[in-house]
C-alpha cells in the first residue's frame, strides 16, 4: 500500500513533470546566480559603507533609510536573478 506522500508525488509528477537538466544547463543558471551574487554584494559593500558613515556623523534616521534601502535592492535584485533563472529553465523545456 502507498502512503499518502507517495500518492501526493505521483499526482504532482503527473501534473508537472520534473525536467531533468543538462550540465550546461545548470552551468547557464550557476553563471546567472554568480553574477547575481556579485551585483547583491557591490550593493551591500557601497550601502554599509554608507550607513557606517551616516551613523559615525550621529544621523540615526538617514543610517535607517539607508538600511530599507539596502533591504529593498537587494530583495530587487533577488527577484531579478529568480526571474531570470525561470525564464532560463521556461526555454529549456521548449
Amino acid at each position: 500500500m502507498k502512503s499518502a506522500y507517495e500518492l501526493a508525488m505521483e499526482r504532482l509528477e503527473k501534473k508537472a513533470p520534473s525536467v531533468v537538466l543538462t550540465d550546461e544547463q545548470k552551468e547557464q543558471i550557476a553563471e546567472i546566480d554568480s553574477s547575481y551574487r556579485a551585483k547583491i554584494a557591490e550593493k551591500e559593500l557601497f550601502l554599509t559603507d554608507q550607513i557606517r558613515k551616516a551613523r559615525g556623523s550621529g544621523s540615526l534616521e538617514e543610517a535607517e533609510s539607508l538600511e530599507k534601502q539596502l533591504t529593498i535592492e537587494v530583495r530587487r535584485v533577488h527577484e531579478d536573478c529568480e526571474e531570470k533563472k525561470e525564464k532560463l529553465r521556461r526555454s529549456f523545456g521548449s
